[in-house]
């Protein structure tokens, strides 16, 4: 996922807001790495977008505030066998 940056974050900010989608799940479906995601949507996206990224913002804390959750579920579920 070459070209141009500012198409890339937009299409990264796109899909997370659609798809309510984690940082990770946005790296891998894009092919690029989570700090990318991380600097195209907090660093690169405000200078052109502020609307997108409030929008992008949001999902990105409901993700933080959740991932305690997530990462409780999974290791139930390691040590469960599933």
């Amino acid at each position: 996922m070459k070209g141009n940056i500012e198409e890339r974050a937009l299409e990264l900010a796109l899909y997370m807001i659609e798809n309510r989608a984690t940082v990770r799940a946005a790296a891998q479906r894009f092919g690029i790495s989570k700090s990318t995601v991380h600097k195209d949507l907090k660093d690169r996206l405000p200078a052109f977008n502020r609307g997108i990224y409030l929008q992008v913002k949001e999902v990105l804390e409901e993700n933080k505030a959740q991932r305690h959750i997530r990462g409780g579920m999974a290791t139930r579920r390691k040590y469960r066998g599933e």
